[in-house]
């Protein structure tokens, strides 16, 4: 239990706030959770003033508690994440070693808890890792249920199930149907939990409704889950397999893991819960029109238990734990993309170097990962993996962190730009950088079509934001920009 304290309090508390907000949605988040502290208003999602449908407000009232504590900008959204993600681990040991057996449990959190997929989400305010945590607790629970009976367990279950719709709309339901379909003959036992998950969820639903009527229900429901699905309204158009290569790095660095756990957890019968879910979830996400890599994290826990089971279980799991220290050695060089992934995404940008030493220093550590697993000391093994994977995490976000401060988020920009802020307007700038800006500003910065001002922000498709006087900008004391 001491070394998981390690893992989580190293790779996921730890320099929270080392670089700025992130992408589009994070300052998004965290200024209408900001609104929402300042305002006293919990029920209305409101960017700069105006009602935002977009999303469900379990996100929003944590950071805004967390800004009335007096957290920043940046912890304020992630502090309360990250805590959510390392008591959702210490909760899926408690159950899994409940379910299945210690070595289940210890393996499998050790391996979810030192992914990058995890423990990247663990750090960022956005919605997925919440709906991850309440969706995969409310899944724990129902197999308690289904093993033992336990009444209080279904009513847990189903608060966990209002608490993930609260956190990111109707997936949750979706990615349960074929857990409710196997427990179908117990249906009569759902009616109470039912009562409970309307009773938690259903209310805030029904005040949007009621407040701002049509306005809210297209918003929410047809766009922004219908036409997510069906329809490339909304530009995340992938292909079919876009989620096998997300997986993969995903789970990084335990890439091998899978191939041993999975070729001894096929016929384990205990596993049939987590195993359908993965499937399921994993094909309907695959159908989706639109895709984001965070959208397969809900799936996570349900891959690293089976693999965590299969691990556990496998006569011998040597190679993949000697190569899971081993790709720990890619760190830096993952670091070194990072930044250029983030910005231009992940085709476009340029791989590191990939140095022998890292991997010459990981070498014994390996080996001696080897020899344990050979030995039949199986869960010192895994152990050693998971600190190394750890120490990988925690290298490539402390190598990483001044290149996306500075170049990826809005803060670095927002460095250069805060001692001019009056003197400044938008020529052009993405729509990520905007958002990012506005939320350090506290407001929007003006377009210069609308008020012009003596400097301006200007971004060339493909190059990064430049703080420039307008006339070098292309644009005249007058207003318009020159063509």
């Amino acid at each position: 239990m001491a070394l998981f304290a390690v893992v989580v309090a190293s790779s996921y508390l730890h320099g929270l706030d080392a670089t700025g907000l992130l992408g589009p949605d994070e300052p998004r988040y965290a200024a209408i959770a900001r609104a929402m502290a300042a305002s006293g208003d919990w029920l209305t999602p409101r960017l700069w003033g105006e009602p935002w449908f977009e999303k469900p407000p379990l996100l929003y009232w944590l950071a805004a508690a967390a800004f009335r504590l007096g957290l920043g900008p940046e912890l304020a959204p992630r502090a309360p994440l990250a805590l959510l993600s390392a008591l959702y681990l210490v909760f899926h040991w408690l159950l899994v070693r409940r379910l299945l057996d210690l070595r289940t449990a210890w393996a499998s959190t050790l391996m979810l808890a030192t992914t990058a997929g995890w423990a990247a989400y663990s750090m960022v305010g956005v919605t997925d890792l919440p709906l991850a945590v309440f969706f995969n607790g409310c899944l724990l629970l129902l197999w308690l249920w289904s093993e033992t009976g336990s009444r209080p367990a279904l009513y847990a279950a189903a608060a966990c199930l209002a608490a993930a719709v609260l956190a990111k709309g109707l997936v949750p339901l979706v990615l349960l149907a074929p857990v409710l379909w196997l427990q179908r003959r117990r249906a009569g036992e759902w009616l109470l939990p039912a009562a409970l998950f309307l009773a938690l969820a259903a209310p805030w639903f029904a005040a949007m409704a009621w407040l701002h009527g049509r306005a809210f229900l297209d918003e929410f429901f047809l766009r922004h889950h219908l036409s997510r699905f069906a329809s490339g309204e909304l530009q995340h158009v992938q292909p079919f397999w876009f989620y096998f290569p997300v997986l993969i790095g995903g789970i990084f660095p335990w890439i091998l893991a899978p191939f041993v756990a999975l070729r001894q957890a096929w016929q384990e019968k205990k596993l049939i819960i987590p195993a359908i879910v993965f499937a399921f979830g994993f094909l309907f996400f695959s159908i989706s029109k639109n895709k984001l890599p965070g959208y397969l994290l809900p799936l996570l826990p349900s891959f690293c238990l089976i693999c965590g089971a299969g691990l556990a279980r496998a006569g011998r799991a040597a190679r993949p734990l000697f190569w899971t220290v081993m790709l720990a050695g890619l760190s830096p060089s993952i670091a070194e993309m990072l930044p250029g992934a983030l910005l231009y995404g992940i085709r476009q940008a340029e791989p590191g170097e990939a140095r022998w030493q890292y991997f010459a220093f990981l070498l014994p550590a390996a080996l001696a990962a080897w020899w344990l697993d050979r030995r039949g000391r199986r869960l010192a093994a895994v152990a050693l993996a998971a600190c190394i994977a750890c120490g990988g995490l925690w290298q490539t976000k402390r190598l990483a962190a001044p290149a996306l401060d500075e170049l990826v988020s809005a803060r670095g920009l927002w460095r250069r730009v805060q001692p001019h802020r009056d003197r400044v307007c938008i020529l052009r700038l993405h729509r990520t950088w905007r958002y990012g800006l506005a939320c350090y500003a506290g407001a929007p910065l003006p377009d210069c079509s609308l008020e012009p001002r003596e400097l301006a922000i200007d971004q060339a498709p493909g190059a990064l934001p430049r703080l420039v006087p307008r006339l070098a900008a292309g644009v005249p004391p007058g207003g318009a920009a020159l063509k």
